[in-house]
């Protein structure tokens, strides 16, 4: 079973789908579905993002990425804080998953919190899902496109930022694109 999802930027209404299909996936579009091969990521269309799930066996995992990488993006692990190129990196781009590539933070949505790991207060649209850490004390974030683990995310400590969350990501996951 794969997962695909839509957005709706002019009702702000996140809406999930789900379909049964492997080899291609059907995404909602503006009422509608549309149906492209897997290979394709995501795209934006009259106010919509759009992304096929990235599915891979743990062996195809473990052979695009390093032994650290897929620790943390694919056992839910994460690296000692301060140790992350990221942490305290600020220069202009876009962050994207190491995993599969998908675009997920604007550098604009990156800010210092301390912490030791990269903090953002807000991910691409439909570019991070959130589940409930098993325990409920903390609510874990993965890549939409590929499940793979990012960080957590909080609400609530203070920050001055337009949303008071601090998505707590792990560098390893991330991968950055210079803007230009």
């Amino acid at each position: 079973m794969t997962s695909s999802f839509y957005l709706s930027a002019a009702s702000n209404l996140f809406t999930t789908t789900t379909t049964h299909l492997n080899p291609n996936r059907l995404l909602g579009f503006g009422g509608g579905f549309i149906r492209f091969p897997a290979a394709k990521r995501g795209f934006r269309r009259g106010g919509v993002l759009a992304m096929a799930a990235v599915e891979k066996s743990n062996e195809e995992w473990r052979a695009i990425l390093s032994p650290e990488q897929f620790r943390i993006l694919r056992q839910k692990g994460t690296e000692y804080p301060g140790t992350g190129p990221y942490d305290k990196f600020y220069d202009e781009g876009v962050y994207s998953c190491a995993g599969c590539a998908t675009p997920l933070y604007k550098s604009t949505a990156k800010f210092n919190s301390g912490c030791g790991w990269p903090a953002f207060f807000e991910g691409l649209p439909g570019a991070i899902n959130r589940h409930a850490d098993p325990d409920g004390m903390r609510v874990e974030i993965t890549c939409a496109a590929c499940g793979g683990h990012l960080g957590h995310v909080f609400k609530g400590e203070g920050f001055r930022t337009p949303t008071d969350e601090r998505h707590c990501v792990n560098s390893v996951s991330l991968k950055f694109t210079p803007a230009n």
